[in-house]
């Protein structure tokens, strides 16, 4: 059991995962729980933490593109135009992995999934470190991903000695997994960029394969993101009418749904599908504290990042088949 501390101190967080603890750490999409990726007995405290299935993989984050190229065996040129675009950024390469890497990290896959985050804290603690740091949510798992260190302390308190503080995440949902085969960009996890912008980045046909059942990338369990309140996704006006005498909570888009709740969210009244990306696991979190009985979702405009934002809300739904 730890007394769980916030901080700004990299130096300390820095000798934290040097020693083979964990620590939470900031990213432009969601904080991370991170841990010396090439450290088993490191690993496995993430594992333990989150209470998270050890065949579901990690993300190992890098502080560029050179560290990167020391965990793989190849980088395909699709990949390449990719990282020179877009990294550091909310996008992770799914590539084949070299022997550095435990298969601890990926679940005993031959593929490594590899990030450079774009936030200035996270950039400035990865070029101490002489090892890339293994990272899922810090949060526990299944749970909706913390966006803020609040958040990871409402989850993780005892658990891990320390949370570096950077702020709140200003994307707000899991980077976009890409894999590479047979001259084709396959999305693997949808996330904060787009199939659009990896089509125009690439010029290469892109297809998606979300494998739920059994994960091949990290972030691709079906039920994932759920609150601890029932959620439902689709037309608030008809879903209403199931829950007459409830406290029902509302999670729209642009526009108020008109009808009687406890509580309403709007994203974003300006229309905005990034400002809704950033703004939904914090208000996912709100209502799910709220004193409320339902929480109800419209789906979102299906295209760019609203894609990313319909997965996270079916996938917090999801209650099994």
């Amino acid at each position: 059991m730890y007394n769980t501390v916030i901080g700004t101190d990299i130096e300390k967080a820095k000798a934290l995962l040097e020693a083979g603890e964990l620590v939470a750490i900031p990213t432009e999409t969601v904080y991370g729980l991170a841990a010396n990726g090439f450290s088993e007995a490191a690993i496995a405290k993430i594992y333990a933490a989150k209470n998270r299935p050890q065949f579901n993989p990690l993300i190992l984050h890098v502080a560029n593109l050179e560290q990167a190229q020391k965990l793989v065996t190849e980088i395909p040129e699709a990949c390449e135009r990719l990282m020179q675009a877009l990294s550091p950024g909310p996008i992770t390469y799914l590539l084949p992995k070299s022997a550095l890497v435990p298969d601890l990290v990926t679940a005993g896959s031959s593929r490594v999934a590899i990030r450079i985050p774009n936030h200035a804290m996270a950039l400035d603690l990865l070029s101490r470190l002489d090892f890339p740091l293994a990272a899922p949510s810090a949060n526990p798992s299944g749970y909706v991903s913390p966006v803020s260190a609040d958040h990871v302390m409402q989850g993780l308190h005892g658990k891990i000695p320390y949370i570096l503080d950077g702020g709140s995440c200003h994307v707000g949902l899991e980077s976009t997994i890409v894999g590479f085969e047979n001259n084709e960009v396959i999305i693997h996890r949808l996330g904060g960029i787009s199939a659009e912008q990896i089509t125009t980045i690439t010029g290469v046909e892109v297809k998606t394969s979300l494998s739920h059942a059994s994960p091949t990338a990290p972030g691709q369990l079906k039920s994932h993101y759920a609150t601890s309140k029932p959620l439902l996704i689709g037309d608030v006006e008809q879903l209403i009418n199931d829950f007459i005498g409830k406290k029902i909570g509302l999670l729209m888009f642009d526009q108020s749904a008109g009808v009687a709740a406890e509580k309403e969210i709007l994203l974003s009244p300006s229309g905005s599908l990034e400002e809704a990306a950033a703004g939904l696991f914090r208000a996912m979190r709100l209502l799910d504290q709220s004193d409320l009985d339902v929480i109800l979702a419209e789906r979102f405009p299906d295209m760019g990042i609203g894609r990313a934002i319909n997965d996270r809300l079916e996938r917090a739904a999801y209650i099994g088949d």
